[in-house]
């Protein structure tokens, strides 16, 4: 079987994603032809979403495919982590 031949693409980042955004919190909708995730950082009383991603059905499952892959490593390197706690109160956004 041949292989695929793989090209490196260059990437660029601004400054200001280049800092990152801290998030707590995500919300996952979606609709037949994609998936929105839209991550906040929800201090009481307030809240504000920090980054919304549009992703095709195809690369979610990639991603949580290499999510789930870096946890594992993770985990075997530090050990298990414990799942967090639902929040006391809804988050309404």
């Amino acid at each position: 079987m041949e292989r695929k031949k793989t090209r490196e693409i260059e990437m660029k980042i601004t400054d200001d994603i280049l800092m990152g955004r801290y998030a707590n919190i995500m919300r996952v909708t979606h609709s037949s032809e994609e998936f929105l995730l839209e991550f906040a950082n929800a201090i009481p009383p307030v809240g504000a979403v920090v980054a919304r991603v549009f992703i095709s059905p195809g690369h979610l499952k990639r991603i949580i495919k290499a999510l789930s892959d870096n946890l594992e490593r993770y985990e075997k390197k530090f050990g298990e982590v414990k799942e967090a706690e639902e929040p006391e109160r809804r988050i309404g956004f």
